[in-house]
């Protein structure tokens, strides 16, 4: 061998390692049921403590009774209803060009003569239907029916009674 590599020497003999006591903690948890059950008891209930709902300003303990918590009702939230609005766009050129499921974005124009800009009404609302126009109806414009929220349906529905309304594909 070289001159790195340590001396051969013997492991010397010693008796095993035993611990104590380890082989009659079952018979004795069996024995000792009711504190087990207990114990286990009461840190199931100090997890579900620790893991309950809180809210914002808990009040003290004493102050909730017999050490139940007070919880607030859950506010609900109102979900944004949508709703169908019939809209007239001042081209009916380009009202041909739409198809039920499309999405566009309606712009309204102004009177120029009343210093009017043209303003987004509504972005990405879907089209539910485009009706035959009727004879004659042409220089009015042609009628769309779009899905919008109900506060968009309701600015739609407004501005097309002093506004004339455009539309753009997305």
């Amino acid at each position: 061998m070289g001159t790195d590599a340590p001396a051969i020497c013997e492991v010397p003999q010693f008796p095993p390692v035993r611990v104590r006591g380890g082989r009659y903690q079952l018979q004795r948890l069996v024995r000792h049921r009711r504190r087990a059950i207990a114990a286990g008891l009461a840190v199931t209930a100090a997890a579900l403590v620790a893991a309950g709902p809180r809210t914002a300003a808990e009040p003290h303990r004493a102050e909730q009774g017999r050490g139940h918590p007070v919880m607030e009702p859950a506010r609900r939230h109102a979900a944004v209803q949508t709703v169908t609005a019939p809209v007239r766009i001042a081209d009916a050129a380009s009202v041909r060009l739409l198809q039920p499921g499309d999405r566009v974005d309606v712009v309204a124009a102004e009177d120029a003569s009343a210093g009017g800009v043209a303003r987004v009404l509504a972005r990405g609302v879907r089209v539910t239907d485009v009706p035959e126009p009727l004879e004659g109806a042409a220089e009015s414009g042609a009628l769309v029916v779009l899905s919008a929220p109900r506060a968009t349906a309701a600015r739609l529905v407004g501005a097309s009674a002093t506004a004339r309304l455009a539309v753009t594909l997305c």
